[in-house]
């Protein structure tokens, strides 16, 4: 029996072949899934003499899905799976210099055929983990933040085809990994490939949203949806809040409008050689939106800089590198 309450909880996932058709979680995660069923209903009876409520027997469910938020850290191992179904593309690990150290690089690609099964363990107050099995499960969208003493934490949106509660509950086996936070990041700008450190950070974020085609439903397919292609252009954004420390770092560009290769990176302890964890998001054309710095107070003056990311014809306009000993994703 398990710990009866959110102690005793679990989050797995594995890709599938075939879209909605379950595949056994063999990645397990330590985060909180905020996964739910959704249905819709059609309540039918007409007028009939003497009825005051409407019939039970009429009620009906016409369609139905999940979906919902997987909250969790940025951790040293196991990132790869989520990575690529948000990012899209073939990603292969690569090994560096012979050494247990790998490198994912997550280019913005079509998702298309990035689905996955994910399961959510709930323990009732008896002990007993009952299983929440989403299948056909994609991402949309991911929100990366880190403030002062905090970690690197990731907020997933996923839509799901269905949820089901008739499969085993998969045995949770956890990596021994590390968590990325505050400490090991830094924030760059300038030219792409020739961007510098820029000091005064105090908080960062980036969103990257791929919108989707909610794939119907179809008829024929007896109310659940279909795999959502993508149908609107991805959007890159974020916001840097900062102390008002080098003028030309963000309040020069945010006046001339002049865009600028972004860099926000955390580098953590050594896997082997010169090779270290790593997580990297890069975005080689942004713009400073927000406004003029002002001093509204006694205190330092602190600055907010929203931006969002575009294509500078050239460069991938987005990407996430990520080192770690995963040899696979």
């Amino acid at each position: 029996m398990a710990i009866g309450s959110g102690l005793g909880s679990s989050f797995g996932m594995a890709a599938e072949t075939v879209y909605g058709t379950y595949v056994a979680p063999t990645r397990f995660l330590e985060g909180t899934a905020q996964l739910t069923k959704r249905k819709n209903t059609y309540q039918g009876g007409g007028m009939a003499a003497g009825r005051m409520v409407q019939p039970g027997g009429r009620r009906y469910v016409t369609s139905k899905g999940a979906g919902g938020t997987l909250n969790t850290s940025v951790y040293s191992k196991g990132m790869g799976l989520l990575l690529n179904g948000l990012l899209g593309g073939t990603v292969t690990p690569v090994q560096q210099g012979a050494t247990a150290a790998y490198l994912q690089t997550h280019a913005l690609a079509d998702p298309q055929g990035k689905y996955f099964t994910m399961q959510s363990g709930v323990p009732d107050l008896g002990g007993t983990v009952r299983p929440y099995t989403y299948l056909g499960c994609q991402v949309m969208a991911v929100e990366f933040s880190c403030e002062i003493n905090g970690a690197l934490t990731a907020s997933w949106e996923i839509e799901a085809r269905d949820v089901s509660e008739s499969q085993t509950i998969a045995a949770p086996s956890y990596p021994t990994c590390n968590e990325f936070h505050f400490a090991q990041s830094a924030v760059k700008l300038g030219t792409v490939g020739a961007e510098a450190q820029v000091d005064g950070i105090r908080s960062m974020s980036v969103r990257i949203e791929r919108p989707r085609h909610d794939g119907g439903p179809y008829m024929g397919n007896q109310g659940l949806r279909s795999a959502g292609v993508l149908n609107g252009w991805s959007v890159v954004s974020g916001s840097i809040s900062a102390d008002f420390l080098n003028k030309a770092d963000l309040a020069d560009r945010f006046a001339s409008d002049a865009p600028t290769s972004l860099v926000w990176e955390f580098v953590g302890p050594t896997i082997a050689s010169t090779y270290a964890e790593t997580f990297r998001i890069k975005v080689p054309m942004v713009f400073l939106n927000g406004d003029t710095p002002t001093a509204g107070s006694p205190d330092v003056v602190n600055t907010s800089f929203p931006w969002v990311g575009q294509h500078d014809g050239t460069t991938p306009p987005v990407t996430v590198e990520y080192i770690s000993s995963d040899l696979a994703l």
